[in-house]
Order: C-alpha cells, then sequence, then structure tokens
C-alpha cells in the first residue's frame, strides 16, 4: 500500500509544496478524488471548455480558475496550481520544453487553469470491491495509450483520445463497469474492453505515458478514457504555451470520491 494512502489531501499537498513529494500519486489519500491539469491562456479558454464539453469522457471539468489566479475555491482549499502537483510539463506551441516540480516562476497574469476528473478517483472504489488495480499492486504509474480514437474538436483544439488500461480478470470485468459508470466526473464507463490494435495500440509492454504492468493469463484489457488527452491534444492543436500536469502526477483534491458518483 502506497505510504500516503491515508494521509489527507491537504497534509500531502503541503508535502508537494515543500518539494517532500514528487512521485506520482496513484494510491495516494485513497476515498479523495484526484484531478489532472491543464492551464491555457485566457484567449484560448472558451474553445478548450467547449472541447471538454463536446468531450466529457475524457475531460470532465471539476473546476475552472478565475484568470491570472493559481488558487482554487471549491475543489481543494488552501491549494496553489502552480506549486502542490508533484510535477509538471510545459509545451510550447505543442513541444514539450520541459518538466518541473513547480511553475510558479512561469505563471501569468492571463492564465486559466482547468481541473479534469482522473481515473485514480475511481480506483479506492475498485480495490474496496475487490477488483484488482495492477499498476497499485506493482508500485507503478498507470499506462496510458494514444489511441485511434477521434475527439470532437472545438475551435482550435481537435486530436484524439488517451485511454488508460487496467488488466482485470474476466469474471471482474462487469463488476468493474457497474462500478465506473456511476461516477461519469471520473472517466465513467470503460470506452474499450480486449483487443488494443482495434483502438490503434500497437503494443501494451509500451504505453506512451506511464508504466507497463504484467497482465496475467485469464485477464483482459480493460480501456478508460484519460484526463491525460488534453496533452495529445495540445501537442496535436500547438497552442502557444500549455503547462499540464505531468502523467500520474495528479492534484490531490479535498473531494470525496463517494460525492462524484451519481
Amino acid at each position: 500500500m502506497n505510504a500516503y494512502a491515508h494521509t489527507s489531501p491537504h497534509d500531502v499537498r503541503l508535502k508537494i509544496r515543500a518539494g517532500e513529494i514528487a512521485t506520482q500519486t496513484s494510491g495516494m489519500c485513497l476515498g479523495y478524488a484526484q484531478a489532472n491539469l491543464a492551464v491555457l491562456p485566457k484567449d484560448l479558454a472558451y474553445d478548450f471548455l467547449l472541447f471538454a464539453q463536446r468531450n466529457p469522457k475524457p475531460c470532465p471539468i471539476l473546476e475552472v480558475s478565475d484568470v491570472g489566479s493559481p488558487y482554487l475555491k471549491k475543489i481543494a482549499k488552501d491549494c496553489n496550481i502552480a506549486s502542490d502537483i508533484p510535477k509538471y510539463r510545459v509545451y510550447r506551441r505543442g513541444e514539450l520544453i520541459g518538466e518541473y516540480e513547480n511553475v510558479e516562476n512561469l505563471w501569468r497574469d492571463d492564465l486559466v487553469a482547468f481541473l479534469i476528473g482522473c481515473s485514480f478517483s475511481f480506483e479506492s472504489e475498485l480495490l474496496e470491491s475487490g477488483v484488482p488495480v495492477r499498476h497499485i499492486e506493482e508500485g507503478k504509474n498507470v499506462p496510458m495509450y494514444l489511441t485511434n480514437i477521434p475527439c470532437e474538436p472545438a475551435g482550435v483544439f481537435s486530436g484524439n483520445m488517451v485511454v488508460s488500461m487496467r488488466p482485470l480478470p474476466h469474471d471482474q470485468i462487469v463488476k468493474a463497469v457497474n462500478i465506473t459508470a456511476s461516477m461519469p466526473r471520473v472517466h465513467g464507463t470503460p470506452v474499450h474492453i480486449g483487443d488494443p490494435a482495434a483502438i490503434g495500440i500497437v503494443d501494451l509492454a509500451k504505453p506512451d505515458f506511464g508504466d507497463a504492468v504484467t497482465i496475467n493469463s485469464g485477464e483482459t484489457p480493460v480501456f478508460w478514457a484519460c484526463g491525460v488527452t488534453p496533452q495529445s491534444i495540445v501537442m496535436h492543436s500547438k497552442p502557444e504555451f500549455c503547462i499540464t500536469h505531468a502523467p500520474g502526477h495528479m492534484l490531490i483534491t479535498d473531494v470525496k470520491n463517494t460525492d462524484l458518483k451519481f
């Protein structure tokens, strides 16, 4: 079990802010929702909001910040979005220019932060129901893959969906689908079950983000829409500037997973 599985979200965020935690956050603060991040200039914010509205499976919005403010008002108290995530990525015109543990020095007064639901949020529900979560068992980041599934474009934004994968025993798949169906604000039901080639994935052992995990005999890969999708969209659409979380390095919110159910 993760060393911070039962630590409060606020305490974990303070440790992240202090530079004491820089690892991926799967398995931390069990029972609390985690969030993906996309930060864009104000002149692109409406286009991105429309993109998220048209693509709610990969981009379920949990909160949008005020223009220029790195502080959130709803999903996390005393939270500075520029310092309270373990690792960030910064893109310029679609090119990744670096990863950082703090982006306060890159913050601008025209930026808008979008916090997007994360599949880590439903993992504690799966575990409580006896559904195995392999990357937590193996102490790894969840494997994530670029797909051939197109998102519905909006304004300047277009591109394909990213998915996360969890291998499940055949007799656990229906249970996992039912559990995640009750949580549409953190991606909901899977978008694909079975043959990875059908959604454009060539090799499950080589994820585009995160870590490969063991797939045992009698298990089927199950794919959920992933909040890393905005990074795929940014690389395809090439906005002037964007800050995201590094895949698997999420914002841990004060929102209980149970509050995100129907």
